[in-house]
């Protein structure tokens, strides 16, 4: 079997749902389903089997697998209880690593774009782990467990992904990490206006500060790419590779429902300021020199899909 943690997950559920696409069915999904609604996610998808995630470390030694694709993680940048995210991100990881060890397994895991911190180093992926500065205790959770996989000499025998700005289909679940995309969405179709945060900094226009986006379904047919050259290894970014404005994002979305453009600038929480990343954009040299094929699907053409194919009707990814 193929596991996939963080199965029932935004990225976990595209990426089964891409397998499925390829006529692969034999997966094992581990997540923790909880109150959320992330179960809907699973309702049109074709897998073996589920497991909860505090289940899988009593069975992990009993199971036959073939691949790991570890995706499961607390991914709340506002989490707080940085005991939690050590023994659920990064103890979590280190046992699954150890499992490939033994098994003498490829495992294809998540890191984050959030071990980058304030992005003054860049977002390059070459860049030495040791120097990195994550700015929140979620993005150093995942950046620990990058550099215990190079200070035990194992980084290449694992491939890590840096996601970035992810958007698409069945992120529904997510809340207040729900992608803006989304957010604006509902934005629209509630009053027919998206606000967004006024610029604070001199060299950005109001709704002119700039991010990497990307498309899941970009995100999963590299994943796929990873997978079928399992000697890929090592740590990589995976974004578009060119920063759009939060302005060109939502103006796609505002055409596709047939509505004009109406902007409110809003002032930005003190708080948030401090941290506030006005520039990312994923270097993707690294990539490109794997010889791995990249997918960029247009933004036009991709925000369009979404809101025509899955938002307005309120679809999920069905096999």
């Amino acid at each position: 079997m193929i596991l996939v943690t963080g199965g029932a997950g935004f990225i976990g559920s595209a990426l089964v749902w891409q397998l499925n696409q390829l006529g692969i069915e034999d997966i094992l999904i581990c997540d923790h389903l909880g109150t959320s609604a992330k179960w809907m996610n699973l309702r049109g998808l074709k897998f073996l089997d589920y497991i909860e995630k505090d289940q899988l470390p009593l069975i992990l030694n009993d199971l036959k697998l073939k691949h790991i694709f570890h995706l499961g993680a607390c991914s709340s940048t506002t989490e707080s209880d940085c005991s939690y995210l050590i023994q659920n991100n990064f103890e979590y990881s280190k046992m699954l690593a150890k499992y490939c060890l033994s098994q003498n397994i490829p495992m294809i895991y998540a890191s984050s774009a959030a071990t980058y911190g304030d992005g003054s180093l860049g977002f390059s992926d070459k860049t030495e782990l040791h120097r990195l500065r994550p700015l929140n205790a979620y993005g150093y959770s995942k950046h620990i467990f990058d550099l215990w996989l190079l200070r035990s000499g194992l980084l290449g025998q694992f491939t890590g992904i840096k996601f970035f700005n992810v958007w698409g289909p069945n992120e529904y679940h997510k809340g207040d990490m729900q992608s803006m995309v989304v957010k604006a969405f509902a934005q629209i179709m509630d009053s027919g206006k998206v606000k967004l945060f006024k610029s604070h900094h001199p060299d950005y226009k109001d709704g002119y500060q700039l991010r990497d986006f990307i498309y899941v379904k970009d995100v999963t047919r590299s994943l796929i790419q990873f997978y079928q050259n399992p000697k890929v290894t090592g740590i990589f970014n995976l974004g578009n590779g060119t920063p759009v404005p939060w302005v060109e994002l939502i103006r796609p979305i505002f055409t596709a429902l047939d509505k004009p453009e109406q902007f409110e600038f809003v002032d930005m929480p003190e708080e948030l300021r401090i941290r506030y990343q006005y520039y990312t954009c994923a270097d993707m040299i690294k990539y490109h020199e794997s010889g791995l094929q990249r997918f960029q699907t247009p933004l036009n053409d991709s925000i369009h899909e979404f809101v025509k194919e899955y938002l307005v009707p309120g679809k999920h990814l069905e096999s």
